[in-house]
């Protein structure tokens, strides 16, 4: 049997691994020795079993914390002197920095990191300063950079992280594409829909919204909120799924008040399984502040659903204005409030959307496409080692 060479990915926390690379190691398993790296111990070794893959643990954070960040660093350098990777791809901030440097110190190969959003685009003053720094010294240890939207690509231009030589977009954009025979709408009959609805208190005439994901200010959930809650439609109902994370980025006590006492706003949590939401709700509402190439919004329109985006990078590369949704301006109640009132009103509109809206998904970010350009990309830089 052909000796695989090994290729080692990483994330800061498991769940990335496993939601924003679904299905994507066990792919590149068939041609590579794949390790899956992250924190959270039990989590990982958990997804390990699961895509019955190897993994190695790390102690990695996602705030800033020098200790824990130094003895990561030599964990990692150590296992890859060890383990002698061809080729080590990181993903979220924190994975990439503590990856990279090590990855450098080891003397790997081939260094990988994906950008698929800045948080730091929201932060200002030392902080700032600081984490462009960071990311200055990530960029630098990786051979080459992969920005999962134009737009992103633009703004790591603008702020001058890296020699633009290094960056490129792979296949549409994405870091994963989408599998559109998992997110499909003709997987879920008629009696499942109204037996979700009744469950969660949702009438057959209502008109549904739907956010997915973390329920934070960076999400534009405070803006959302305000928005519906001005909406003078009784038949309307906001679905948010997803969990708060109160620590890093909580909403403003008002909207919380508001999703507490408005009974036409629904909160289930966190989903495992988002498509049976998507499968009842009339359209996406996707408010946020950056992304790097939002998940959300092509599962969402895999699910047939337009969406309401923000004009920024990835959202607006996902969805054509008036062709499988509306972009509006960030950080904006009152164009979240028109929006989702034109979605109300003009069923015509809408209808059209709707039936363009997975077709324009399939035929852009199906899966297999990016898997396939990502392992391309792979092969064409083994030649030039």
């Amino acid at each position: 049997m052909e000796n695989k060479k090994t290729l080692i990915r990483i994330t800061t926390v498991p769940i990335s691994l496993e939601k924003l690379l679904s299905g994507q190691l066990e792919f590149m398993s068939e041609f590579y020795n794949v390790i899956a790296v992250s924190s959270e111990k039990e989590n990982l070794e958990k997804l390990g079993k699961k895509i019955n893959l190897p993994v190695f643990p790390v102690n990695l954070t996602r705030q800033i914390t020098p200790i824990k960040d130094l003895s990561a660093l030599f964990r990692l350098f150590v296992f890859f002197k060890k383990s002698k990777p061809l080729i080590v791809h990181t993903h979220t901030p924190k994975a990439g920095t503590i990856g990279m440097i090590a990855a450098k110190l080891a003397g790997v190969p081939l260094r990988l990191h994906t950008v698929a959003g800045l948080p730091l685009l929201e932060t200002t003053g030392k902080k700032r300063k600081l984490l462009d720094f960071v990311e200055k010294i990530t960029y630098s240890c990786a051979n080459h950079v992969y920005p999962n939207s134009k737009g992103l690509k633009d703004i790591i231009i603008e702020n001058n992280y890296c020699n633009p030589k290094k960056l490129k977009v792979i296949a549409n954009g994405s870091s994963n594409g989408i599998d559109t025979s998992y997110f499909n709408p003709t997987l879920f009959s008629e009696n499942e829909k109204v037996d979700l609805k009744k469950k969660i208190g949702i009438n057959e005439d209502d008109f549904v919204f739907i956010f997915v994901g973390r329920l934070v200010k960076d999400k534009g959930i405070n803006e959302l909120i305000a928005a519906f809650s001005k909406l003078q439609y009784p038949k309307n109902k906001l679905l948010l799924v997803g969990d708060y994370e109160n620590e890093l980025d909580p909403l403003l006590p008002k909207t919380l008040e508001m999703i507490e006492r408005n009974k036409n706003i629904i909160s289930t949590g966190f989903q495992y399984d988002v498509r049976p939401y998507f499968a009842i709700s009339d359209a996406l509402v996707f408010p946020t502040y950056r992304e790097g190439f939002p998940n959300v919004v092509m599962q969402a329109g895999a699910m047939n659903l337009p969406c309401i985006v923000t004009d920024i990078n990835g959202c607006n590369e996902i969805i054509i204005e008036d062709k499988n949704g509306v972009i509006i301006p960030v950080k904006n109640e009152s164009a979240i409030f028109e929006a989702m009132k034109s979605f109300v009103s003009n069923s015509e509109k809408l209808q059209e959307m709707k039936e363009n809206a997975r077709q324009l998904i399939v035929s852009r970010y199906e899966q297999k496409i990016v898997w396939k350009a990502i392992f391309d990309e792979y092969k064409f830089l083994e030649k030039n080692v």
